[in-house]
């Protein structure tokens, strides 16, 4: 899937990674190890992904990149014909997209036409760009007369306990998820697709999420941090028999559904002003783990496997009965995992002053009751909560990567 263009950073003079100068054996050693660790998280805005493919569509197995822009959609046309079209066009646009292209004229050579593609990710690159498209629950209804080809899983999401809904941030019939190692790139992919919805009259743009700082970590990268300062994602699933168990769909429903799954987003608001304030020996007991080294209060490294059971000398729990990490985990929700693909957000300060950022959380997983079992737990204990409020909300089948010649799920309309 990647290229074989090693060419790194030459734009800007960026290189994110590991770099130090040779100044003494120390300082030698130091870098090396920092180039270990971080040797997965090297950019190259060269590098690309394919659009076609035989499993998933990329930007899910795909190792996440620094920046997403997060768009959702309303359906405008009830005519199944012009959802047809805008998924080829999209599909089309996309493959172009990802590989550093345009979806047409930029400059046309005519002075009254109007360019087709937008023009602001000229000479920046592919950047590791990846487009995934998502199909909400309107998708699959007698209007298209699609209710046969419905995934068997897919419908709205139950009400949770942390619910705090904006209608506006609420909902959308299709996805657009845009990941890239270059802001811009992403949001060029985002703005592009949107004119192509508006141009076909079949859609038109319902809620967008523009994040940064990754908020979870694929295979050999390093752990990032969220907005309250703690790595997130540490036990994020990374192993391909993972995703074979809990992420791809294998069975049910039409035939080309399989290889597809669901992806559920959340918008999560944190009220970082209230979580600035705290001690921080409240705050190590809220996530379970020591906020520098990622840590469980059980262990002394990251990785190490939290003790549940491991009590202190007065017999309390270690890691509290309402940790953040005690009720996420698989072996506390009878094993079920799935992937965290997320992103840190920031929308400026609100109208009282007070900065209004937080988490776009997007997980995949091959049935959404998975999702919601978990957040049940979290939502009805975790100590997590009082810094957070789970403000938008949205489901949607994924299907797996169209092959070539063809376009996203093509097969239901034949």
């Amino acid at each position: 899937m990647g290229s074989g263009n090693n060419n790194r950073l030459s734009r800007r003079g960026l290189l994110l990674g590991a770099a130090a100068s040779t100044i003494g054996t120390a300082v030698s050693a130091t870098a090396s190890a920092t180039a270990a660790t971080d040797a997965g998280d090297m950019l190259d805005l060269n590098r690309r992904y394919d659009f076609y493919g035989e499993v998933g569509q990329a930007g899910i197995r795909t190792p996440p990149q620094r920046h997403i822009f997060y768009m959702t959609f309303d359906l405008t046309s009830p005519l199944r014909r012009d959802l047809q079209v805008l998924l080829a066009r999209w599909s089309g646009a996309i493959a172009q997209l990802m590989q550093g292209g345009t979806i047409g004229q930029v400059e046309p050579s005519r002075p009254n036409a109007t360019g087709f593609d937008t023009g602001e990710a000229l000479d920046l690159g592919p950047a590791s760009l990846t487009v995934t498209v998502g199909l909400g629950p309107k998708v699959f209804t007698d209007t298209y007369g699609l209710a046969d080809q419905k995934p068997p899983l897919l419908r709205n999401l139950r009400q949770l306990p942390s619910d705090d809904l904006k209608p506006e941030l609420t909902g959308g019939d299709l996805s657009v998820q845009a990941c890239a190692d270059d802001p811009q790139v992403a949001y060029h992919a985002v703005r592009d697709l949107a004119r192509i919805a508006k141009d076909t009259g079949a859609a038109a743009t319902r809620w967008t999420v523009m994040g940064f700082g990754r908020a979870s970590a694929g295979k050999g990268q390093t752990t990032p941090r969220n907005l309250l300062g703690f790595k997130d994602g540490t036990r994020n699933i990374i192993e391909e028999a993972d995703f074979e168990k809990f992420i791809w769909l294998k069975e049910g429903g039409p035939s080309w559904q399989r290889n597809g799954t669901y992806q559920v987003v959340r918008k999560i608001k944190m009220h970082i002003e209230n979580w600035d304030t705290d001690r921080i020996g409240d705050q190590n007991n809220v996530f379970g783990r020591f906020k520098v080294s990622g840590a469980p209060l059980t262990g002394a490294e990251e990785f190490d496997t939290p003790d549940f059971r491991k009590q202190d000398p007065g017999g309390n729990l270690v890691i509290p009965a309402t940790a953040h990490i005690r009720l996420a985990a698989h072996e506390n929700n009878n094993g079920l995992r799935i992937l965290r693909r997320s992103y840190n957000y920031t929308d400026g300060i609100n109208e009282i002053g007070l900065l209004d950022a937080g988490l776009l959380f997007i997980s995949y997983q091959n049935d959404p009751a998975h999702f919601e079992t978990i957040q049940e737990k979290l939502g009805a204990s975790d100590a997590l909560n009082e810094y957070i409020s789970h403000i938008g909300s949205g489901i949607f089948f994924v299907p797996p990567a169209p092959r070539k010649g063809s376009y996203i799920a093509q097969e239901m309309f034949t």
